[in-house]
């Protein structure tokens, strides 16, 4: 899957939390969500910032840009993961030990780089 492709599957898949997501949407999407940020920082911290009578730079929290795009890109995000998770046959319920800390990063970041289970899977 390309990186234009995984994109345009995620935003297609908004809020769909069946199906699978192979490692390449999930990855490409990671990469799309990180780029995106890093700009809206960018922007909030040295166009945004000025434009308040801050010196740039000085926005930390509740940067405006930021913190719209974290909102809109939430679900997908949670969407996507999930449906990696069922790509190895794991229930999207295993995404709560993200709430366990470091190990449950640890673990997820495990499962995510995993490949894809072949064959049917249970969800």
């Amino acid at each position: 899957m390309t990186f234009e492709r995984a994109i345009r599957t995620c935003f297609k898949k908004y809020v769909q939390f069946t199906g699978r997501a192979p490692r390449s949407e999930y990855w490409w999407w990671a990469l799309f969500v990180f780029i995106v940020m890093i700009a809206s920082h960018l922007i909030d911290n040295f166009v945004i910032a000025p434009t308040l009578g801050l010196p740039a730079g000085s926005v930390q929290d509740g940067a405006p840009l930021s913190s719209i795009l974290s909102i809109a890109l939430f679900l997908p995000n949670l969407a996507v993961a999930v449906r990696r998770l069922h790509d190895i046959n794991r229930s999207g319920l295993w995404l709560l030990i993200a709430f366990i800390p470091i190990l449950g990063g640890l673990l997820l970041l495990y499962w995510f780089v995993q490949p894809s289970f072949h064959g049917k899977t249970k969800y």
